[in-house]
């Protein structure tokens, strides 16, 4: 499986898998099938609200046009901002989008990966195959949208055979800790922390995982820009490399 790097503003560098084309055209295909099943839900109560004369009723034909367009077009868009990253297909198939330098993903960035969708996958005559083709090359899981906005895809499953969380933190050579003040933290603390990370990543609840990451920052008065999760790794990192080093 191939992976990718992560380098953070604050010199720390993660190690994700990337998102596999297969589980992403997958993905793509589930969400589909959402936005089919809503249009026909959509089309069947608009037939039944019109009461069978819905050929003969343009004012239901322009509003079940809307109702249908808009959360076609702005489906993804939508559910990225909304949902951490993810859409239905995408949380399914366990994948989410990040940004290569750490920080959480922006609504512009998220606006950019929509914006280029047109590109990657709706040009006449090619479908999907521009995007298919930019990923498979590129190395990253990178789509033309994702290589604007500074993203790409990742898999949030455990790597096989391993019970360790689904980013491995890289030690560089002359580390030097982001936060100090992990070393204030009790070994009791660093597990709790750690225990928490895993199951809120597990059973994806990032509302967990931003009220740990709050609740760290509070306790040892630190602020970051980083996204909950790699803060919380960076945390633990640095407890680690700063206990070993006393």
């Amino acid at each position: 499986m191939a992976t990718v790097r992560v380098h953070t503003t604050q010199n720390v560098t993660l190690e994700y898998e990337v998102g596999s084309l297969g589980n992403r055209i997958v993905a793509a295909i589930l969400d589909n099938i959402i936005l089919f099943a809503y249009a026909a839900a959509m089309f069947g109560l608009a037939v039944w609200l019109s009461g069978n004369r819905f050929g003969h009723s343009m004012v239901t034909i322009w509003v079940l046009g809307l109702l249908i367009g808009i959360p076609y077009v702005f489906y993804n868009l939508a559910c990225e901002v909304l949902l951490n990253g993810q859409s239905l297909g995408k949380k399914a198939m366990n994948l989410r989008v990040v940004r290569l330098d750490g920080t959480a993903p922006r609504l512009g960035d998220y606006f950019l990966r929509w914006l280029l969708r047109i590109v990657d996958t709706s040009l006449p005559g090619l479908g999907p195959l521009v995007g298919i083709i930019v990923i498979a090359a590129g190395g990253k899981g990178q789509r033309l949208g994702d290589m604007a906005a500074g993203t790409t895809v990742i898999s949030l499953k455990p790597r096989s055979g391993s019970l360790q969380q689904l980013a491995t933190p890289l030690m560089p050579e002359g580390y030097q800790p982001v936060f100090p003040q992990a070393a204030d933290l009790t070994d009791h603390d660093a597990a709790l922390l750690r225990q928490l990370l895993n199951r809120s990543l597990q059973h994806d609840n990032y509302v967990l995982l931003n009220e740990t990451a709050n609740k760290i920052k509070n306790l040892l008065h630190v602020e970051s820009n980083l996204s909950d999760e790699v803060f919380l790794r960076t945390v633990l990192r640095d407890h680690t490399y700063l206990i070993a080093a006393r």
